[in-house]
C-alpha cells in the first residue's frame, strides 16, 4: 500500500519536511539542530553557488577565506554586532581532551588546556575581517576592497528546521571597504539587485526589494537592504540581505586611510549574504503535494528519460536513440539522464523523478519506438504530450524555457492574490490571522508601534519597499502621520 503524505493544506510544516525527505535533499544529523545535505540537495546548492559566484566576479569581487574562529576581544569590538549575536554564539574554551582517569575509555576536557582567550565560532565574519582589513588599508590607493567568501557559520538556534534555520549552515558573505559613503551605499544597493535578479531569473521566485525598519536591521548596520519573498502558506521569507555598515566597523577596529589630500578618514563598509535558506525558499515557492518542483535553470537533472520495454532488443533500440538525444541535449547545455536501471519498475521511476522535481520526463515504449514518438511530461503543470522524436531536442529546449517562465508567473500571480491594503488595525488583526499574506499598511515609523503590532499579532515589518507609492496617510494603530505603506507579514 502506497504511503500517504501530508498535503500543503493539511499540515504545511509536515508537508515541507516530507518534500525534503522524498526528494532526498537533506536529513537531520546527530548534532542537534544541524543537517546533512545529501548529494541531490547539494547539487542544487552548487547550481545556486555557481551562478551567484559568477555574478559576484562580474561585479568586480574576488573570493577569499577567513578563519572560523574569532577571538572574543575582537568579537566584542563592535558593540551592536556583538550584542545582536551573543545569544547564538558557540564558544571554544579548551584545546585538548585527555583520558578520564575515573572512567576507562572515556575522554574529558583537559583542565590544563584552557585557552588564554576564548574563541567564538563565527556567527558572521565582520569582526575577523575588519581586524584583517586594518593591516591591508593605509591609503586611498588600497580601496576599494571587494571580497566575498563561501563558508559555514554557526548560530546556536533553539528552534530549527532543515534549510530554513539550522545551527550550522552554508552561505556566502561579501565584505567591502570604500573611500566614500556614496560608494558604499551604491555597493549595498547593487548587491541587493544581484540577489533580486538571481531570485527572479533563476529561482523563478518573485521578490520585493526594500529597506528593513530600524529594529529589523542587521546588528551594526546603518541600513539594511533586503529581498522578501512569499511562500505558499502566505508567510514571508527573507531571502537575502545587503548591509550599509557606515563607518561603524572601521571605527571599532580603527581602520583609517589617507585621502588624496593627506587627511586620515575612517573607511566606509558593506556586508551582504545569502545562505542555504534559499533551498528552503525554492522548496516552498514551487513544490506541490507530489513533491519538489524545480525551475529548470537550477535543476541538476533537467530531463530524465525512462524506457518501457519487454525485450532486450526493444531496450537496445530505445537506448541507442536516447544516447543520441543525450548528446544533442548536452551540446545545448541541457542535463539529461537515461534511466535504464532494471531493478526499478517504470512506475517507481515516474514517482521518483516527480518527487525530485525533474522539470521534464520522457518515456518511450514499443509503440512509441515503432511510431517515432516519445511521451513528454512536464513537472510544473503535470501535463503530457506525445511528440515526434525527430528534433525533440528543440522541443525540449523551448519547453524548459516555458517551464521557467511559467513558474515565475505562477508565483507572481500567487503573491498578487495574497497582497492587499489594510487601513484599520481591527481589520489588520483579523486578516493577518485568517488570511495571512502581505498586508500593506500605514505605520508611524516608531519602534514602539512596531513592537506592539509584533507582540499582539506576530506580524513584523518585512520591509519598506524601495518602489512604494508616495501615499501619505495615518498609522493604523496610533493615528499619527505615516509617510507610506510598509509590508507586514508573519515570517519564517
Amino acid at each position: 500500500m502506497a504511503k500517504k503524505y501530508a498535503t500543503r493544506e493539511q499540515d504545511y510544516s509536515k508537508w515541507y519536511n516530507e518534500v525534503v525527505s522524498r526528494a532526498d535533499l537533506a536529513e537531520n544529523s546527530e548534532v542537534r539542530g544541524c543537517m546533512v545535505i545529501k548529494p541531490y540537495g547539494y547539487a542544487i546548492w552548487e547550481k545556486m553557488k555557481d551562478v551567484l559566484d559568477k555574478k559576484f566576479k562580474e561585479t568586480g569581487h574576488s573570493n577569499a577565506y577567513f578563519p572560523i574562529f574569532i577571538p572574543k576581544s575582537l568579537f566584542e569590538a563592535e558593540e551592536k554586532n556583538a550584542e545582536g549575536f551573543a545569544k547564538e554564539c558557540a564558544v571554544v574554551t579548551h584545546h585538548r581532551l585527555i583520558d578520564d582517569p575515573n572512567n576507562k575509555g572515556k575522554l574529558i576536557v583537559d583542565p590544563n588546556a584552557k585557552l588564554e582567550e576564548e574563541l567564538i565560532v563565527r556567527p558572521t565574519s565582520e569582526a575577523i575581517i575588519w581586524s584583517t582589513y586594518k593591516k591591508w588599508i593605509q591609503s586611498y590607493r588600497d580601496l576599494p576592497i571587494l571580497i566575498n567568501q563561501w563558508a559555514n557559520v554557526v548560530r546556536w538556534e533553539m528552534r530549527t528546521r532543515i534549510f530554513l534555520r539550522t545551527a550550522e549552515f552554508l552561505w556566502q558573505e561579501g565584505h567591502t571597504a570604500h573611500a566614500t559613503k556614496a560608494e558604499a551605499l551604491a555597493e549595498a544597493a547593487q548587491m541587493n539587485n544581484v540577489y533580486a535578479e538571481f531570485a527572479e531569473n533563476y529561482m523563478a521566485m518573485p521578490v520585493i526589494q526594500g529597506l528593513k525598519s530600524e529594529s529589523e536591521r542587521f546588528a551594526g548596520a546603518d541600513e539594511t537592504y533586503c529581498i522578501e519573498a512569499m511562500m505558499q502558506d502566505g508567510k514571508a521569507l527573507q531571502a537575502g540581505t545587503s548591509h550599509f555598515l557606515g563607518q561603524n566597523f572601521a571605527k571599532a577596529f580603527d581602520v583609517k586611510f589617507a585621502t588624496k589630500e593627506g587627511k586620515q578618514e575612517h573607511v566606509w563598509a558593506t556586508s551582504w549574504g545569502v545562505s542555504t535558506r534559499l533551498m528552503g525558499a525554492l522548496i516552498m515557492t514551487h513544490s506541490d503535494d507530489e513533491g519538489l518542483v524545480l525551475p529548470p535553470l537550477l535543476a541538476p537533472i533537467q530531463v530524465a528519460a525512462i524506457p518501457i520495454y519487454k525485450t532486450e532488443e526493444e531496450l537496445e533500440k530505445i537506448s541507442l536513440l536516447m544516447k543520441e538525444l543525450g548528446e544533442k541535449l548536452d551540446s545545448k547545455g541541457i542535463s539529461f539522464k537515461f534511466d535504464a536501471d532494471d531493478n526499478r519498475r517504470p512506475g517507481w521511476k515516474f514517482a521518483e523523478y516527480e518527487a525530485k522535481g525533474v522539470p521534464i520526463r520522457l518515456a518511450m515504449g514499443p509503440r512509441d519506438l515503432q511510431n517515432g514518438k516519445v511521451e513528454v511530461a512536464r513537472r510544473d503543470n503535470k501535463t503530457k504530450e506525445i511528440v515526434d522524436f525527430e528534433n525533440v531536442e528543440v522541443y525540449i529546449e523551448n519547453l524548459l524555457n516555458d517551464i521557467q517562465t511559467n513558474l515565475l508567473q505562477r508565483a507572481k500571480d500567487f503573491r498578487e492574490n495574497r497582497t492587499q491594503k489594510v487601513d484599520s488595525y481591527d481589520e489588520f488583526k483579523v486578516k493577518i490571522e485568517s488570511e495571512g499574506g502581505f498586508l500593506l499598511a500605514h505605520w508611524d515609523g516608531t519602534n514602539e508601534t512596531e513592537e506592539k503590532i509584533k507582540n499582539e499579532t506576530k506580524a513584523t515589518i518585512r520591509c519598506i519597499p524601495l518602489d512604494r507609492e508616495d501615499e501619505e496617510g495615518i498609522c493604523m494603530v496610533t493615528g499619527r502621520k505615516s509617510k507610506g505603506r510598509v509590508i507586514f507579514a508573519k515570517a519564517y
